[in-house]
């Protein structure tokens, strides 16, 4: 798809959930590069401002910032709400990530993950693609996860909460079809972010991918299907894990790669 029509289809604003570095600011550069206007959310008003500025400067478009913090909904609605633009497309990256056993996970951090990964994406997708099915345009890209295909020890809350968003988007994709709004669920495997980079002392996974690689699939897999996941190791992992192996075996495999997490 052109920029031209990209923008035409999902302009003139995109929102960005967790927008401020790492895979979230990939999604804004992409975005950008397409000639959206940009608005995005994430929690420490600093590093967003930052990355506000850079954007501004890098693509000439506007870019709102709104330092909120996605467990607060009511917040983050009611920022948005105030908004005196239009948003075209929702990509929410936002995510928490509980990592440990279930059993010395406290009821907090559990509740923390559904607020984030859970509840904002629902009713912030609920509260965006309102005027999207009047403007019969728009798009959403909710950030599923190769973890959410199955079991994954150490990491169980967070490979749920992501399970939830792939079935959601899968969900929406028929459903607001009719109404020209396209849904796409993108399970991503392993990302260079800083984060990863940071927490990772072994070299990267197999089918590790940088986060523009990641954000430009998912982007343009927007129309095409309900579900897009980057890079072809990745697809044939899924493709195994899902359908040739058992659900034991999967869970098996899974915590191999997850297990030793802390």
């Amino acid at each position: 798809m052109k920029n031209s029509q990209f923008k035409e289809k999902y302009g003139p604003y995109a929102l960005v959930a967790g927008g401020s570095d790492g895979l979230g600011f990939a999604f804004a550069e992409a975005a950008a590069q397409r000639g959206l206007n940009l608005v995005l959310i994430a929690r420490q008003a600093e590093r967003l401002h930052a990355a506000a500025e850079r954007l501004k400067a890098a693509y000439h478009v506007d870019v709102i910032a709104i330092a909120a913090d996605m467990a607060d909904f009511e917040q983050v609605k009611e920022r948005i709400s105030a908004l005196s633009v239009s948003i075209g497309l929702l990509i929410y990256n936002a995510a928490y990530a509980p990592i440990g056993r279930f059993e010395n996970t406290s009821e907090e951090r559990l509740s923390l993950a559904v607020d984030v990964n859970v509840k904002a994406p629902l009713l912030l997708t609920k509260l965006l693609t309102e005027p999207m099915i009047a403007q019969k345009r728009g798009g959403i890209v909710l950030m599923s996860s190769l973890a959410g295909g199955q079991g994954s020890p150490n990491i169980a809350t967070y490979a749920a909460t992501k399970s939830f968003n792939a079935i959601l988007a899968e969900g929406l994709w028929k459903e607001l079809k009719p109404h020209g709004v396209d849904v796409v669920a993108c399970c991503a495997g392993a990302i260079l972010t800083p984060g990863y980079q940071k927490a990772e002392k072994i070299k990267p996974a197999p089918g590790t991918l940088e986060a523009s690689e990641v954000a430009e699939q998912a982007l343009n897999a927007l129309g095409k299907g309900p579900i897009v996941i980057p890079g072809i190791v990745n697809k044939i992992g899924r493709f195994v894990l899902t359908r040739i192996m058992s659900r034991k075996a999967a869970i098996e495999i899974m915590s191999k790669n997850t297990g030793g997490l802390s």
